[in-house]
């Protein structure tokens, strides 16, 4: 069960991501996420990852910016939606500092083109046994009414040395890792 703390208008919880079983990682011993959402519809992600990360491919540091298919290698997401609304908007965060984001209308239905502009704030700290990556995006510039009930889903795909990757969720649904999957969107705001 996730904690949950209030403060200020602000709503902070902590969630912890389970391994894909047919995708285990022997150099991760967990992935947990604390989430924060102020009445600015600002959208605070901390993804703290703990295990051997000398054992992990980790991306090199880069100019912050728009890149395609980070989810090849180590990075983190999260997925926002409506709740009762079919569309969501997708965020890609990898340690390299590199970013994506996608609007779909429906199941993996591509809505509009990734919008450069929407740039969110990203910040890396990496020692022998955690990686930590925090992550801002601001709800206000996605479509959603201020008063909206939004769902959450939350996950990460890690590279190991070896170039095997592993998935990791709140919830995995029957089958093969899918991330977009709305049994996936486990969290309400």
């Amino acid at each position: 069960m996730p904690q949950v703390l209030h403060n200020a208008g602000a709503m902070t919880s902590s969630h912890l991501l389970t391994c894909h079983p047919l995708h285990p990682s022997l150099a991760v011993r967990s992935i947990v996420v604390r989430v924060t959402i102020g009445r600015s519809a600002r959208l605070a992600l901390s993804f703290a990852l703990e295990g051997e990360i000398a054992r992990l491919r980790i991306p090199a540091a880069r100019a912050p910016q728009m890149t395609e298919k980070l989810w090849q290698h180590t990075c983190f997401e999260a997925f926002v939606g409506m709740a009762g609304e079919l569309a969501y908007h997708e965020f890609n965060f990898a340690p390299s500092g590199e970013w994506m984001t996608y609007a779909f209308r429906d199941y993996r239905v591509v809505a509009t083109l990734p919008d450069a502009s929407f740039s969110p704030e990203i910040t890396v700290r990496r020692g022998a046994e955690k990686l930590e990556l925090d992550a801002v995006v601001h709800l206000d510039r996605l479509s959603f009414p201020a008063d909206a009930q939004l769902r959450l889903g939350l996950s990460a795909v890690v590279e190991d040395d070896k170039g095997a990757l592993s998935y990791w969720a709140l919830q995995h649904p029957p089958g093969k890792p899918d991330f977009h999957h709305s049994a996936a969107f486990t969290i309400e705001l």
